[in-house]
């Protein structure tokens, strides 16, 4: 079968094709014919050779996709071959609370990734997904949408009349702001793009601020909600937008922490989670159980994953590349 590597080298061309033998599945296992799968900023990082975690290579990246089941092991009860099925990011992640699964296995880093016609997977680790998404759409759920839904819903409690402050228009942000609109909360989107902000507000969005023309972007969110502040944040920019995030909070509100596009360092003041009451979490993307909960919301709403561009799954190397440009709306998505 075709498949993609990480090779030892630099940047994105260290990502190289190969022939590997087609799997056979163990007991307790299925092999999946892969139909799509998605991009994640964390596997360009991956691939580039920058992520804060080193992995033993060659290794198969990407840990988001949707497949066909086309063989199962001795045991298994849970799929069949036919069966349309996503990858779970977290291999081992059945339900509860994050803490005391140090077994479980991210895909894609360490553990094998989807970038290859077939897959073997542990069969605890698939999930069926809505019938009315396709392959591409389907592909996108493993973690943006489902680090959206944690954030949100999962964790975060949102209800109707909550305000959500969403930082930009990438794959977790903009299942963030289509989640917030389901829920009959209020999102207010910022961005560096008009553009990309009348895409949002197309989507539903309340309130935009172009952070660029509007550096103090945190008092014009408070604005918009008249001096109150938001409910929950979105953070992806991590230490680079942090005290903004905080200073655009009401009292008591949540951060969820997702990312650090904004860069890796800077000093944040701790007394200021100490007089906002702030409830700050990290999102560890989330479990299976939690992945099918979603997967029975989308499929009551009708809701659909908004896909910037689709790569044939062979032009890996130019989809990351579109990636790391950052012009993206949504999902990058490859098709198998």
């Amino acid at each position: 079968m075709k498949a993609f590597v990480i090779e030892e080298g630099e940047g994105i061309d260290r990502l190289r094709p190969v022939d590997l033998p087609v799997p056979e599945p163990r007991r307790g296992e299925v092999v999946l014919r892969m139909r799509a799968a998605s991009l994640n900023y964390r596997d360009l990082e991956i691939v580039r050779g920058n992520y804060h975690a080193g992995f033993t290579l060659p290794m198969v990246p990407l840990s988001d996709g949707v497949g066909e089941v086309a063989a199962v092991g001795e045991g298994v009860t849970r799929v069949k071959p036919g069966d349309r099925v996503a990858t779970t990011f977290w291999q081992g992640w059945i339900a509860g609370d994050f803490e005391g699964i140090e077994r479980a296995v991210p895909l894609g880093g360490p553990g094998p990734g989807v970038l290859a016609e077939y897959v073997r997977l542990d069969a605890e680790g698939v999930v069926a997904v809505p019938e009315h998404l396709t392959d591409a759409e389907a592909a996108t759920l493993p973690c943006a949408a489902l680090t959206a839904w944690t954030s949100l819903v999962a964790e975060g409690g949102i209800k109707a009349g909550d305000t959500v402050l969403v930082q930009g228009t990438g794959g977790v942000s903009v299942f963030a702001l289509q989640f917030a609109v389901a829920a009959g909360a209020r999102a207010i989107v910022t961005s560096s793009s008009d553009e990309k902000l009348e895409r949002a507000r197309a989507l539903g969005a309340a309130g935009t601020v172009n952070y660029r023309t509007t550096p103090d972007w945190d008092a014009a969110v408070r604005d918009l909600t008249g001096g109150r502040g938001v409910d929950h944040v979105i953070e992806v920019g991590g230490p680079g937008t942090f005290a903004r995030s905080l200073a655009a909070i009401r009292t008591g509100g949540q951060i969820n922490v997702i990312g650090y596009l904004g860069g890796k360092a800077t000093e944040i003041n701790p007394m200021e989670i100490l007089f906002r009451r702030a409830r700050i979490r990290g999102i560890p993307v989330g479990s299976r159980d939690s992945f099918e909960a979603m997967n029975r919301a989308i499929a009551a709403t009708g809701l659909r994953p908004v896909i910037d561009r689709s790569f044939p799954w062979t032009d890996a190397r130019q989809a990351l590349r579109h990636l790391e440009a950052a012009q993206h709306f949504g999902k990058v998505v490859l098709a198998f």
